[in-house]
Order: structure tokens, then C-alpha cells, then sequence
């Protein structure tokens, strides 16, 4: 690769063949990791090591398939560049290691470390650094992985002092002295491929186990004992590389001395660990979990035989919109736990929302027992404070029905259909309702829909409409029933919705009929139609290409309606609309004829595609310009 490379390409002198090696070499890093908790710890980790490195990294990953699948859309999503990932399927090694006697926290998944030396071919990498997710990094991994070069000919294993006398207690696992940490490992894995590395921990891991017992510390019980046997093997890494923060921890003694480069929350309480310089290094730990990820996104054309072209944006006064077609949200799914068995005819109340709207989900919680599917536009700091609202909510700390999604804010518009995709992507049930989380379902209406959808005899294509009503009272209390609610339309403390400001968008309800309706019936589709609907969670996507406020719905039932669907509305079910301030998006629209005519643009090349994709020719009038004239005239 050296002798390809041309300094010229770049405009930049990199004469020094080292600087070279350094910015190029890529480092590889093993990790085990199942659950919402490992991935969201890993995505904190991340941004550490990224933070402080310029270095092309491939991650090999031990992950449960849910873990699989949050990390993959993590990772495509971050859009790193020079950052590899392979996945190896929990599920494929779990028996390696299943027969070893042990009775740490983290279960059989802290034993997996063990087996990167097996599973990763020399061809790939002849060294690897082991990491447990609950590190922080304070200094370039590079250091790290340097290191590997002061091997002496028989060390294979690069590890840290343990930092608390664990290991001098007679009831422990054998151990040199105090024992290592294996938060943190270097495997050298050609030379422990050389000393059969599965047969040697096998054996020794047998013989003690039958002496002593269960392994109470896992994978680093069972590394310890094999140094204690061939102590040659060992390389003595740094303490300051594994700064432990246990509640018996001495790492004082290191850190007093040295400056830390690595912080390991080694304890179940992890971060709310006991110790007496805790305030400190929880300090450092939020710096980097609420550090906007986004900005690490590094492109380092050095390493590659061409520089990457540039992206040639339109300048024109809807360029904004044009630019963010081509963007990445990074997103981090489930970053709670998330635990919902699919019944039949279940459904899911899906929505999107920003931080501001958060106090809403307690609220929607106490409506709706079912799934509930949140997909939140947040910042880095913003996850930190949605994780603490939701610990602090005994409701919804019970319920492990809801999923919720981070999507980390990027740009200046609000990707509202990206969002929704987001949502959809993830339903676990075989029906979604397709909701906003500012409205509040009526009593019962999750058991309501699931007995109307037995009751159809298909719902391939079909949508069940939920009359939307609205409220412009702060307080004012939700209607338990369709009587309720038309004693409250008679006295107009509850209204349809929009009917004042977009009446297009819902009047194809029939409201009046709804009054007196005891059966479901169909309506037709027409121009602006936006109602809230039950549908199958297959169904078609959002155009991601509508952000901000205007037509994101409009273009979705749009697209229903040119695959044929009936719209059928439900006669003694809906959702009410609680008051509060209107969006900055919606301020935009009303204030900004640029940005209307922008959304009209992309509302004309949706309507292109629609007739290109299902050859169904709609009116070129298919805006009703009077309700939008209104709608921009009168108050939210």
C-alpha cells in the first residue's frame, strides 16, 4: 500500500513513511455485547474512541441478533468513514462456553471474550484488543495498539493489574499477585492459535473449577488462572490503560500518578459507583455521552488512491431540502428494554417526536395498554435526559411494551418521515396504527381495534380510519366514550380536527355521519386527505424525501390510495388532539412563502412518481389552495 501512494494526490507532503503507517494501519477491536444496556454503553464508547482518533477501525462483534440489528443500523447510520464491522451471531458460540460453572452478573455473555482467538482468522488480523463496553477513552487507542510491538517472543496476552485485592481472598480463582482485569485485552492471536489457546483455557478451566468451584468474575477468572500456569505468556499493560472504578478499587494508587487513558466502570452500579473520586470521572463520562456523535464523522482521503469527489448541491432556494435527501441520521434503536409477545389481531400505536414533546408519552402510556412504538429527533444530551425521565416515571418504568428509538438530530429540517420509517421498520405486531404522539386514544381503543380487525375478513388493503377530534382546552379531560364525546361536540369543548384551519385534511371522515354511525363504513379518498389509520405494519413506507411541516401524511395516504386501499371508518372509536405550541416547522410554513413553495416542488415530483409507479393519473389541482391560505392565516 506504501509503495501505491502518491503525497501529491492530496496537496499534502506525507513524507514521513511513519505518520503514513500511523494514520493508515487498521485497528481491530473485539466486543461482546446483548442488550439494550451493552449497546447504548458501546455507543458512548464509540464517540470516546473516535473522539480521540484519526485511525481506520474494524469491529468484530459477539451480539445477540437484537444487539445484531440495533449496532448494524447504528453503524451504516453514523456513516463513519474507514469503519468496518462483522458480526458474529451469539447464538453460534454460546455452546463453546455454556459448560463453564459461573455465577458472574453478566451470565454466560461474560465468558465469550475467551473465544476471539479462535474465531478470528490470522488472515484477518494477527491481533485484536478486547474491550468490555462500559469503557470510556481518554487517549488515542493508537497508543494502544502500539504496544503490541513491545510483545516479547512468547507474550500473547497484553493485560491490566487488577485494582482491588479480589484475587489475594482465599475463595478466589488462582491468580499472580492481585490478579489482572480483563475489561481491557490485548490478544496477540498467532502466537496463542500456536499455544492452542481453546484446549489451554479448556483444560485449566476444568481442573480448577473441580477444585474451587464456579468462576465468579468469568472470562477474567479463567484468564487469570491460565497466567498463573504459563506466566510467559503475559505482557504487563500499563495500570492507567484500565482505570477501574469498583467500590474496593485502589486505582487512586494509578491515577494519582499517572493520567488515566482509559476509565472502565467495572461494577454493576456501573457509572453510580461508590468512590471518592467518582463525581469527577462521571464528569468525564458525560462529556462524551452527551457529545454530538455527528461531528465525529471523519473522512480521512489520505489512505485512499483517490480523494472522494465532491458532492455537487443545488443552489438554488430549495437547496436545504435538496441537500438533506442525501443525509444520514445517525439512530440508535430499542436504547431501553423492550419486551412485548405478538398476539393475534395485535396492533401498535406508532409515532414520532422531539424532546419537547417527551412529557406526552406518560401521558399517552395511561391510554393505550398495547405496543407502543416512539421514534424521538433528539440530541446527544437530549437521550441522556430522555433515559432519566423515564427512570423517573414509576408508569413508565413498568412498562417494557414500549419501544423507543433514537434518532439524533442532524440538519435544519425535521426528517418527520424518516421518523416514521424509523417506527416502522421496527413493529413487532402484525398491525400498526399509524398515530402523532399528541394524541390520546379513547378508552379501550387498543382492545376496540383489535376485535374489529378479527372482524374483517382480510386486511390486505384495507385502512381503518380513527376519527380525529381536538381540544383546545390544556386541561380539559379525555371523553371515556362516543356519548361522552358528542355531549362535548354539542357544547364545542371538543371539535373535529383542524376543522377550523385544514378541514380538507379530515372532512372526508364524514363527521356528521360518524354522530350517528353504528357500523364501519368506507369513504372515498380525496386531495389532502390525512387521517390516522390501522393498517397492516407491512404497508408501504413514508417519502422521506417530506420533512418539516406540510403534506408528509397527505403523500403517504396518497400512496395508499393509488394501491387500491379502502378507507374505512370505525363508528365508536377515536383519538382527541391535546392543545399546546405550535411547532417551529409550522412557523415556517405560515412565515415562509419559499419554504411552501419548496414543499410544493417536492409534492409535484411525488406526484410523478406515484403515476410512474402505479400509473394512476391524479389532478393537477390536487391542492386546495383556499384551506391552505386559511390554514396559514389562523393560529396552530
Amino acid at each position: 500500500m506504501i509503495k501505491n501512494f502518491n503525497s501529491d494526490d492530496f496537496g499534502v507532503d506525507y513524507a514521513d513513511e511513519n505518520m503514513w503507517n500511523e494514520k493508515c494501519e487498521v485497528i481491530h477491536i473485539g466486543i461482546v455485547c446483548a442488550g439494550h444496556k451493552s449497546n447504548l454503553q458501546l455507543h458512548t464508547m464509540l464517540k470516546s474512541i473516535y473522539f480521540h482518533s484519526d485511525n481506520a477501525f474494524h469491529f468484530h462483534i459477539i451480539a445477540s441478533w437484537m444487539s445484531q440489528r440495533v449496532l448494524n443500523i447504528l453503524f451504516q447510520s453514523w456513516n463513519m468513514d474507514r469503519v468496518n464491522v462483522t458480526f458474529y451471531d451469539i447464538n453460534d458460540y454460546i455452546t463453546d462456553v455454556r459448560w463453564v460453572p459461573n455465577t458472574h452478573y453478566s451470565g454466560v455473555f461474560g465468558l465469550l471474550k475467551l473465544l476471539f482467538p479462535k474465531i478470528i482468522p490470522v488472515s484477518v488480523t494477527n491481533k485484536i484488543i478486547i474491550l468490555d463496553t462500559d469503557l470510556i477513552f481518554l487517549s488515542d487507542i493508537y497508543e494502544l495498539w502500539k504496544m503490541f510491538e513491545k510483545f516479547k517472543y512468547r507474550q500473547a496476552i497484553g493485560i491490566v493489574e487488577n485494582e482491588s485485592n479480589y484475587y489475594l481472598e482465599k475463595t478466589s480463582w488462582p491468580a499472580i499477585g492481585r490478579g489482572f482485569n480483563s475489561g481491557l485485552v490485548l490478544y496477540y492471536i498467532d502466537k496463542l492459535k500456536d499455544l492452542n489457546w481453546p484446549n489451554l483455557w479448556y483444560t485449566v478451566t476444568k481442573k480448577i473449577a473441580n477444585e474451587i468451584g464456579s468462576t465468579l468474575l468469568g472470562d477474567q477468572d479463567i484468564i487469570n488462572a491460565v497466567i498463573k500456569e504459563n506466566s510467559n505468556i503475559l505482557y504487563e499493560v500499563p495500570c492507567y490503560w484500565n482505570t477501574q472504578l469498583s467500590d474496593r478499587t485502589d486505582s487512586y494508587l494509578c491515577y494519582n500518578k499517572h493520567q488515566a487513558k482509559v476509565i472502565h466502570w467495572n461494577s454493576p452500579k456501573k457509572i453510580n459507583v461508590l468512590n471518592k473520586d467518582g463525581d469527577y470521572f462521571r464528569s468525564l463520562y458525560t462529556i462524551f455521552a452527551e457529545l454530538n456523535g455527528n461531528l465525529l464523522r471523519k473522512h480521512l482521503r489520505i489512505c485512499s488512491s483517490k480523494s472522494k469527489p465532491a458532492v455537487n448541491v443545488a443552489t438554488d432556494v430549495c437547496s436545504g431540502f435538496n441537500k438533506m435527501k442525501n443525509s444520514k441520521w445517525r439512530t440508535l434503536l430499542f436504547f431501553r428494554e423492550f419486551k412485548a409477545v405478538s398476539l393475534d389481531n395485535d396492533v401498535t400505536f406508532a409515532a414520532q417526536l422531539s424532546f419537547d414533546r417527551i412529557q406526552m408519552i406518560e401521558e399517552l402510556a395511561k391510554y393505550w395498554g398495547g405496543p407502543i412504538s416512539l421514534t424521538l429527533y433528539i440530541t446527544d444530551p437530549e437521550l441522556e435526559q430522555a433515559n432519566d425521565y423515564i427512570d423517573a416515571s414509576d408508569l413508565l418504568q413498568e412498562r417494557t411494551n414500549i419501544a423507543y428509538h433514537a434518532v439524533f438530530k442532524d440538519g435544519e429540517y425535521y426528517p418527520i418521515n424518516l421518523l416514521r420509517n424509523i417506527g416502522l421498520q421496527n413493529i413487532g405486531t402484525p398491525y400498526v396504527f399509524l398515530a402523532d404522539v399528541d394524541f390520546f386514544p379513547m378508552k379501550d381503543l387498543y382492545e376496540s381495534l383489535k376485535k374489529y380487525i378479527k372482524s374483517m375478513n382480510t386486511m390486505e388493503k384495507k385502512a381503518l380510519v380513527i376519527p380525529a377530534f381536538e381540544t383546545q382546552r390544556y386541561r380539559s379531560r379525555i371523553p371515556k366514550s362516543k356519548k361522552q364525546l358528542l355531549s362535548m361536540l354539542a357544547t364545542k369543548s371538543v371539535m373535529p380536527f383542524r376543522h377550523d384551519v385544514w378541514a380538507v385534511g379530515h372532512s372526508p371522515t364524514n363527521y356528521t355521519k360518524w354522530k350517528t354511525a353504528s357500523s364501519p363504513y368506507n369513504v372515498e379518498w380525496k386531495p389532502d386527505f390525512e387521517p390516522y389509520v390501522v393498517v397492516k405494519s407491512t404497508v408501504v413506507e413514508y417519502d422521506p424525501t417530506f420533512m418539516g411541516f406540510g403534506w408528509n401524511k397527505v403523500s403517504h395516504i396518497m400512496e395508499l390510495n393509488a394501491q387500491g386501499y379502502e378507507f374505512i371508518v370505525l363508528p365508536d372509536t377515536f383519538i382527541i388532539h391535546k392543545a399546546h405550541a405550535p411547532s417551529f416547522d409550522i412557523a415556517k410554513f405560515r412565515s415562509s412563502p419559499i419554504y411552501r413553495m419548496c414543499l410544493q416542488n417536492l409534492k409535484d415530483n411525488f406526484i410523478k412518481k406515484l403515476h410512474k409507479k402505479y400509473k394512476k393519473a391524479f389532478d393537477d389541482k390536487y391542492v386546495d389552495g383556499d384551506a391552505v391560505t386559511n390554514f396559514i392565516s389562523k393560529g396552530n
